[in-house]
C-alpha cells in the first residue's frame, strides 16, 4: 500500500506530462479542424472549443463547388488548390527518391571503399546542415537563373537534394557501420560483386535506415515554405505551402478556407508516415533477429 501511495506522484505527474505532450502536439492541429468547420461569420465572434454551427463551405469551396457567403457566390478555389497539392507531390517524391538513392550508395562508399581524402570529404558535406538556408539563397539564385532551372520541378529537385543529402548520407553511413562486413565478404568468396553485394545484401539490411531517410526527407521537402517562395513563384511548381498564404487578401483574410486546406494538407504526409512506419518497424525486427 505504501508502495503505491509512493508511485501515486510519480504516475500523476507523468500523466500530466503526457497530457500536456499531447495537446501541445495536437492542439493546432484540432484547432485548425474547429476552424475549417466553422462558418464565416462566427469566425468574427467569441473562439470556441467546438463550432455552434458546423459547415462543410470551405472544403467544398477547395473541391470545386461554388459556396455562397453573404449572399454572393464564392468561386471554387479548386484549380490553385489541385495544382499547387500535385506540385508538392512531385517535388517532394522526386526530391525523396533522388536523395535516399544517392544516399544508399554514397554512404557504402564512404564506409566500404578507401579513398583519399574519404573522412575530410564526408565531414565537409555534413557541414553544409550548418549553414543557414538564406546565406546561400542569393548566389543559388543568381546560379538558377543562368542555368533556366527557376520555376521548374528539376531545379526545386536539385535544390532540395542538396539541401538533405547531407543527413541523409550521415543516417545511412552509421546504418552501415553498424552492419558486420562478414555477410559482404562471405558474398565476395561466393563470387559476387560489390554491386550486386550491396542491392541484393546490404540495402535489404539497411531497409530501416532506408526507410528513415525517406521519412526525413519527404517531411522536410513538403513543409518547405522559404525555398519555394523564391524559386516557385507561379503554380507550375507553387506547393501548397506557398499558395495556402495567399488566400490572405488585402481586405479579408479566409480564415476557414486556410485552415481547411492545412488540414488536407497534412493528410499525404501522415498517410506516408503510417505506411512506411509498418516496414520500418517490421525492418527493425527482422534485423533484430538475424
Amino acid at each position: 500500500m505504501r508502495s503505491l501511495i509512493s508511485t501515486l506522484p510519480g504516475r500523476v505527474g507523468t500523466v500530466l506530462a503526457v497530457a500536456l505532450l499531447v495537446a501541445w502536439s495536437l492542439g493546432p492541429i484540432y484547432w485548425s479542424l474547429v476552424t475549417s468547420l466553422t462558418p464565416p461569420l462566427n469566425l468574427l465572434g467569441a473562439p470556441s472549443l467546438w463550432p455552434q454551427q458546423i459547415t462543410f463551405e470551405h472544403y467544398a469551396k477547395l473541391f470545386g463547388a461554388t459556396s455562397m457567403s453573404q449572399g454572393n457566390a464564392v468561386q471554387s478555389v479548386w484549380p490553385q488548390f489541385s495544382a499547387a497539392l500535385a506540385n508538392s507531390l512531385i517535388t517532394s517524391i522526386l526530391a525523396t527518391v533522388v536523395t535516399v538513392a544517392i544516399a544508399a550508395f554514397g554512404a557504402y562508399a564512404f564506409v566500404r571503399l578507401e579513398f583519399p581524402g574519404r573522412d575530410l570529404l564526408f565531414v565537409a558535406v555534413v557541414a553544409t546542415l550548418a549553414i543557414p538556408a538564406y546565406t546561400v539563397m542569393i548566389p543559388l539564385y543568381r546560379l538558377m537563373i543562368s542555368l533556366k532551372l527557376i520555376d521548374t520541378y528539376t531545379g526545386i529537385t536539385l535544390i532540395y537534394v542538396s539541401a538533405f543529402l547531407p543527413l541523409a548520407l550521415w543516417l545511412m553511413r552509421s546504418v552501415y557501420q553498424a552492419m558486420p562486413i562478414s555477410l559482404e565478404e562471405a558474398a565476395w568468396l561466393d563470387g559476387a560483386g560489390r554491386i550486386y553485394t550491396l542491392v541484393y545484401i546490404v540495402l535489404p539490411l539497411a531497409a530501416p535506415g532506408l526507410i528513415a531517410s525517406a521519412i526525413l526527407t519527404f517531411l522536410n521537402a513538403w513543409g518547405q515554405f522559404m525555398v519555394p517562395l523564391v524559386f516557385s513563384p507561379t503554380l507550375a511548381t507553387k506547393p501548397l505551402t506557398v499558395l495556402i498564404p495567399e488566400f490572405v487578401t488585402r481586405n479579408y483574410i479566409d480564415f476557414g478556407l486556410m485552415n481547411a486546406s492545412g488540414i488536407l494538407a497534412i493528410i499525404p504526409p501522415v498517410l506516408l508516415v503510417l505506411f512506411l512506419n509498418r516496414y520500418l518497424v517490421s525492418g527493425l525486427m527482422a534485423g533484430a533477429t538475424k
